[in-house]
């Protein structure tokens, strides 16, 4: 007799979130259902460490509130029913005078109270602070001059006393979690020599990868990590979370990605920081907690598949919708130059495949086949409203939808004006373009509401750099669609040259401002009137020009054009209320050579910032 069994167990200890972002906190019910959400997906780890709590930070020695003492222990109650560890955190670190006994009894009371309402784990994250400083004169005399190995010998002399007074004095408590200051990078350090050499080997250690958003993790990576610290270290994840410039009008709704498998054998676990909405943060938390269960049979394309299925209810017709969406909400900046995830891949691999079949001519097919995809953009929006799909994620993406909606339409709209102007109707096509026009101005209207964000009610970004760069260049053909070869992007063959190059950087140089790529980009010097431009391989009429900015973008520019490289005439000026891409359409009514961005004044005090800067219109003839 044979007996066949079959187990299923965790490849890392830790698993679940952080709540760790700035701006508005989640409120009490949004949290308990998160709890119900990460016991169905098998998340056994939740951090409480909202960076806007005043009594998490700021004011960490004052206790909580009755009420909020009494929503916190309404949370304990709601994990431990789904099997999640809740983790209590306190951010002492921007105002403890370490050595301080007083202080160091109001952080082992405030952690106290929460172990009272049933807490068995507790962080002390000492991030986001500077170490050049002490906040009393105590920890000089006790620690020293002020500096990383100073610092550390101060937060360890901290910890330990936490970890060994405090949590191992109350059986049953899970050992301490710490946030270093030093948190992401490779790089030793008389700090973390300290801490390597000094704290308590309980302690786990928190890394963020080797930035604060790290574009990959690797195996190599983690297990540098781990002899830098000591300990096999727990990875906070900064993706989803959308609180910082980069992230502006964003949602991040592209799969859990590009973390290598094997990396349970150097973890001890993983939490993912999720966006200020929720519901909407679940499907990168669903692949995290996939992912961290399994790290070695772990698929990004389908993890995330299940997670659209779990949103949607497994209505299939509402998880179709919201693939078509999630993919116009697919870019996941960092804290560089450089995206990790791309936007919108599946409408770039099919805008790429109808300028590949129009120029091939086949046009009637090329048509054909985006138009269904646009009108699949335009009706997503209602199909997630339709009720299947969960109410708190709806109410998460209700500014979203509605600029998908428009710019599902305008591109339906745009789709149509081609065809109609292709069967020889150029009095129906201008009346598409117009009403395409006109509903690509109704969707940059759209602002992000309710502002719960630390970039507040920004514009919201849908498929941007993917479905308007489709939009201009279908608008140029048109316009110039008696002139052979209209709605090309000439900058791709020009020449590009810059009155300056920050720090005469070679990655920052001129050339990337036309190589046709958003992973790279030209950085001027720290004026305000720098410019880039571009020569034009041939003379041309020119219809639009579209500035994709990074963060360091402009209040006022302007876009100049010239026949000789030596005479600008203004063509327009745009003073941007964000950094994204701008559209800027010109007359095409004269023959230019060169054209160029010239700043007026900047947005930061940095210089001049773009991924890529286009020239759209046709040859001369």
């Amino acid at each position: 007799m044979w007996a066949v069994g079959a187990s299923d167990e965790p490849s890392m200890p830790l698993r679940g979130t952080i709540e760790g972002f700035y701006g508005r906190p989640w409120t009490p019910a949004e949290r308990l259902d998160q709890m119900d959400f990460y016991g169905d997906v098998k998340a056994n780890t939740y951090v409480y460490a909202p960076k806007d709590d005043p009594y998490h930070r700021d004011k960490w020695r004052e206790p909580y509130p009755s009420d909020k003492l009494a929503e916190l222990g309404t949370l304990v109650e709601r994990a431990n029913a789904n099997h999640v560890r809740f983790t209590f955190a306190v951010s002492p670190g921007a105002s403890i005078c370490y050595s301080d006994p007083a202080d160091r009894a109001a952080l082992k009371a405030k952690l106290g109270a929460l172990h009272d309402l049933g807490a068995r784990a507790f962080s002390v994250p000492l991030d986001d602070i500077h170490y050049t400083s002490w906040n009393c004169e105590g920890d000089r005399r006790a620690y020293g001059t002020p500096g990383s190995a100073a610092a550390a010998r101060a937060q360890v002399d901290l910890l330990n006393d936490v970890q060994r007074t405090f949590v191992a004095a109350r059986p049953g408590t899970q050992p301490l979690q710490m946030v270093p200051t030093e948190y992401g990078d490779l790089s030793d350090s008389s700090y973390k020599q300290t801490l390597r050499a000094s704290l308590d080997p309980a302690v786990e250690v928190m890394w963020t990868g080797t930035d604060v958003v790290p574009p990959s993790i690797t195996n190599a990576q983690a297990e540098a990590a781990s002899k830098l610290f000591g300990r096999q270290v727990f990875v906070w994840d900064n993706y989803p979370v959308n609180d910082f410039g980069a992230t502006s009008g964003r949602l991040l709704l592209a799969p859990y990605d590009k973390r290598e498998a094997g990396l349970s054998a150097h973890l001890s676990g993983i939490v993912a920081n999720p966006m200020n909405q929720p519901y909407a943060s679940e499907i990168a938390v669903f692949g995290a907690a996939d992912f961290a269960w399994n790290d070695r049979g772990y698929d990004a394309g389908t993890s995330w598949t299940r997670a659209l299925s779990y949103l949607a209810g497994g209505d299939g017709e509402s998880a179709a919708a919201l693939r078509v969406f999630a993919d116009l909400e697919h870019l996941a900046p960092t804290f560089g130059t450089t995206p990790w995830q791309e936007q919108a891949p599946e409408l770039a691999r099919r805008t790429a495949r109808f300028w590949t079949e129009w120029g091939a001519g086949r046009r009637t097919e090329a048509l054909a086949e985006l138009r269904a995809y646009a009108v699949s953009i335009a009706r997503a929006p209602e199909r997630i409203r339709g009720g299947a799909v969960q109410a708190g994620f709806v109410a998460d993406v209700d500014s979203w939808l509605d600029a998908t909606e428009l710019w599902g339409r305008a591109a339906v709209a745009m789709v149509d004006a081609v065809a109609a102007r292709q069967a020889g109707d150029a009095d129906r096509s201008r009346v598409l373009l117009a009403e395409s026009r006109d509903l690509q101005e109704r969707a940059e209207a759209v602002r992000v509401e309710p502002a719960r964000n630390t970039w507040g009610n920004a514009r919201v970004r849908v498929g941007d750099g993917v479905l308007d760069a489709f939009l201009v260049r279908s608008d140029v053909m048109l316009e110039l669609w008696d002139v052979a070869g209209g709605g090309e992007n000439l900058a791709l063959k020009g020449t590009a040259k810059a009155s300056s190059v920050e720090g005469n950087l070679d990655r920052l140089a001129a050339r990337h401002v036309n190589d046709g790529s958003n992973g790279t980009r030209w950085a001027s010097g720290y004026g305000d009137g720098e410019w880039v431009e571009i020569k034009l391989a041939a003379p041309a009429r020119v219809a639009a020009v579209t500035v994709a900015w990074e963060a360091a973008c402009a209040n006022e520019y302007r876009i100049e054009t010239s026949d000789d490289g030596v005479n600008w005439t203004p063509a327009a000026t745009r003073r941007p209320t964000v950094c994204g891409t701008d559209v800027v359409r010109l007359p095409a009514d004269r023959t230019v050579t060169h054209v160029r961005m010239r700043g007026v004044t900047r947005a930061t005090t940095w210089g001049y910032s773009i991924y890529e800067m286009a020239v759209y219109g046709a040859p001369a003839v």
